[in-house]
């Protein structure tokens, strides 16, 4: 499996949170809340396709709509090889973070 960046990771986490509502937008103002640093359009839309790219996301056009100006969205969805990623860091993040008194252990 590929390896991630802290970003990619973030954009994955944001997509998957906002189900089926992950469109770029969604994505970048879920991860802004939950970070509270502000993400880059441009570096998401980036990231957004270099991971669909790797087969850890997959898009598909939404209908276009009025208020868009009759463009559709494009929702991003995490693909089964995409979860299986994130469970594997979240391991290896819990296990790094183990041990060192900095966080509540799990019993």
């Amino acid at each position: 499996m590929p390896d991630l960046a802290e970003f990619e990771l973030r954009v994955l986490l944001g997509v998957l949170r906002r189900a089926d509502a992950a469109y770029a937008v969604a994505v970048r103002d879920e991860i802004e809340a939950r970070t509270g640093r502000s993400v880059s359009i441009g570096s998401l839309y980036i990231t957004l396709q270099r991971l669909e790219r790797k087969g850890l996301l997959r898009s598909r056009l939404g209908e276009p709509t009025s208020e868009r100006g009759g463009r559709a969205k494009r929702f991003y969805a995490v693909t089964r090889t995409g979860v299986a990623l994130l469970r594997a860091e979240c391991r290896m993040t819990q296990a790094m973070w183990a041990g060192l008194g900095l966080v509540a252990e799990e019993r």
